[in-house]
């Protein structure tokens, strides 16, 4: 870790108090490597892991860069433009970037596809200083007239190689070759192929290259276990490791196995929401403000998220469906362990998953402890998720059947009947269950992992365990 602060590298002190009012005051080493050459202007390609700081790396020298130029907004023309692949990041990164942009002066917006377009056009049209967009729907507004690149000073791309993975370089290159070509342009990936190597090849003026905690070399803090477990036990081991203390993210293949998963936990009195891409915006949204919040601390995820989701405090990782690849692995482990904290990623896996789930760690170059668990009394899981089992009768159903892109709920009903909690035992929220050395508590980055109230109502359906690998992603 840098013993440099954010000013020793050039940072206006402006910028860096308002880190400092955030409990960050000292550099991530990509920041500690980037911001020196990105704060004068050269081109950067940033090279890092998931988690690794790299929003800061490249928020700081955008604003500092934008309030010397002291050029003014026009409309539909943004000074600079960021450019990330799912909606969650780029809310992530307005959101990081707001409080620098408003003591600035400046003014954000971001663009994505999912909501109406219009209060998107508007805001192009009133002028922006900064615009966070996916790269789709930001060509489409380019393509109605609404918006112009020519005026952009600072292009940023952010997590590259998973627009490469989404297949939306071809946009990138269109949307790249409408800024200026002499601004200066900051790439941030965690690997260079996927043909994201062609991107800075064509796009980036004499870079300099910057590596940090590279994607294939998993960080120290994060202790990594694989539990071999029968089929028929997948739900209650999940039910037990989520319900201790704690925010959680469940990774699932598909968009049927989270919704189906969130369900069973819920229905078993473990507040969970679920983040996938038949979710409507407003859903996404508000299932990841629940998350945030504390009112849910279990979020089931296909890896729409595993990218897109930022936050500091989650201690446990769960792969209740291996990935199919050790790059998914270790950005789907990114959530936890991050910005210096310690994290705990689980691996489940059946006796027909061994061989590859092998081959994925070796892949990932780590030796996961790897331990076989009959049922929940087993007393690692106490080990891998300390503290008092709580359950609440009816888990947070009404966050578990938000509208969908169909506008449809997720459970075809609108019935707000309460359901049976499936497992539950018919429990309350004032009733728990213990274990011994239940008193436990896990640091997150010194954070305990304490769990905030949740709400009750419907439990919706349950499913059974195989849904899990059924269905879309």
């Amino acid at each position: 870790m840098s013993t440099q602060s954010f000013t020793d590298l050039g940072v206006p002190a402006s910028l860096a108090d308002i880190l400092a009012s955030q409990g960050i005051d000292t550099p991530t080493p990509i920041q500690a490597a980037t911001l020196p050459d990105s704060l004068a202007g050269r081109d950067v390609l940033g090279r890092g892991r998931t988690g690794s700081g790299k929003t800061f790396a490249f928020l700081l020298p955008l604003v500092a860069r934008l309030a010397a130029s002291g050029q003014p907004r026009r409309p539909k023309q943004p000074r600079a433009l960021i450019l990330a692949p799912t909606r969650e990041l780029v809310g992530q990164i307005e959101r990081a970037l707001a409080p620098m942009a408003q003591s600035a002066g400046m003014s954000t917006l971001t663009v994505f596809g999912g909501v109406g377009q219009n209060p998107q056009v508007r805001g192009l049209q009133r002028g922006v200083d900064v615009l966070v967009a996916c790269p789709g729907r930001l060509d489409d507004l380019i393509g109605q007239g609404h918006a112009s690149l020519a005026g952009v000073e600072i292009t940023v791309l952010d997590e590259a190689d998973h627009m490469a993975d989404l297949g939306f370089l071809p946009v990138v290159r269109r949307l790249l070759k409408q800024t200026p070509d002499r601004g200066q342009r900051l790439l941030f990936s965690a690997t260079l192929d996927s043909g994201v190597g062609v991107i800075v090849k064509q796009f980036l003026h004499n870079p300099v290259t910057h590596e940090a905690d590279s994607a294939q070399s998993p960080v120290s803090q994060m202790s990594h276990h694989v539990l071999h477990i029968g089929r028929d036990h997948r739900v209650p081991i999940l039910v037990d490791l989520t319900s201790a203390p704690g925010r959680t993210v469940i990774f699932t293949r598909t968009k049927h196995g989270a919704k189906a998963l969130s369900r069973q936990l819920n229905s078993q009195g473990v507040p969970a929401i679920e983040l996938h891409g038949n979710l409507s915006q407003n859903a996404r949204t508000r299932n990841m403000a629940a998350f945030h919040d504390g009112r849910a601390n279990t979020l089931v995820a296909t890896d729409v998220a595993a990218r897109g989701i930022h936050v500091d405090d989650v201690a446990l990782v769960i792969h209740a469906d291996p990935p199919t690849e050790h790059k998914a692995y270790l950005h789907r482990s990114g959530r936890t362990a991050r910005a210096g904290a310690e994290g705990t990623v689980i691996t489940l896996m059946t006796d027909d998953q061994v061989r590859d789930v092998r081959s994925l760690t070796r892949a990932a170059g780590i030796k996961p402890t790897t331990t076989r668990v009959a049922d929940t009394t087993h007393p690692v899981l106490r080990t891998l998720a300390p503290g008092e089992r709580t359950l609440v009768a009816g888990g947070l159903a009404p966050l578990v059947a938000p509208q969908t892109n169909n506008g449809r709920s997720n459970n075809g009903s609108r019935s707000k009947k309460p359901a049976r909690a499936s497992g539950g035992g018919g429990r309350t929220s004032s009733q728990r269950r213990t274990s011994p050395g239940s008193s436990e508590r896990r640091s997150s980055g010194g954070a305990g992992r304490g769990r905030s109230g949740p709400g009750a109502g419907s439990a919706g359906r349950s499913h059974n365990a195989a849904d899990f690998s059924r269905g879309r992603r």
